[in-house]
C-alpha cells in the first residue's frame, strides 16, 4: 500500500512543479499500476481536470470499461464531491487517501458522499495513509502563494 501512495504523492509534486495543487492519483489493480496523474487543472483550462478525474479516466481507457471492478484508487488528498461521485459510478473497490480535506473534502467530512442515500456505490476508505507527506506538500505549496 504505501508503494501505491508514494506514486500519488510523486504525482502529486510534478502537479506543484506545474503550478497545480499539489494533488496525485494512482489506479490500481492487482498490484499493477494501470494510471497515473495530478491535477491538470490550469493546463487543460478544465475545472474537472483533478488528479482523481484524470487517473480514473485513463485507467477505464486501460481497461476497455467505465466499471473499474476490483480496481483500489490512491490519492494524496481527500476526494471532493466531484470526485467521490466519480470513484463511486467508476465502483473502484478501495480508496485510500492521505491528507483529510476539511474544507473541500466529501468523503470524511461535508458531504459524506458515500454515506448519502443517492450513492449507488461506496468503496472501502482508508484515510491517513502518507498523511504527513501529502500534508508538508500541500502547506509548502499554499505557504509559496502567500
Amino acid at each position: 500500500m504505501p508503494g501505491f501512495m508514494d506514486i500519488a504523492l510523486k504525482e502529486a509534486q510534478s502537479a506543484a512543479a506545474r503550478g497545480e495543487v499539489p494533488v496525485g492519483a494512482v489506479v490500481v489493480r492487482d498490484s499493477v499500476v494501470l494510471a497515473a496523474a495530478g491535477n491538470r487543472t490550469l493546463e487543460l483550462r478544465d475545472p474537472t481536470a483533478h488528479a482523481e478525474i484524470l487517473a480514473i479516466r485513463a485507467a477505464a481507457e486501460t481497461v476497455g470499461s467505465e466499471r473499474l471492478i476490483g480496481c483500489d484508487l490512491y490519492v494524496s488528498l481527500e476526494p471532493c464531491a466531484m470526485c467521490a461521485g466519480a470513484i463511486s459510478f467508476a465502483r473502484l473497490r478501495r480508496l485510500y487517501y492521505g491528507a483529510a480535506d476539511e474544507k473541500g473534502g466529501a468523503v470524511e467530512h461535508n458531504v459524506r458522499f458515500f454515506a448519502s442515500p443517492g450513492c449507488h456505490h461506496a468503496p472501502e476508505v482508508y484515510s491517513g495513509i502518507g498523511e504527513s507527506e501529502a500534508g508538508r506538500i500541500l502547506k509548502a505549496f499554499f505557504a509559496e502563494r502567500r
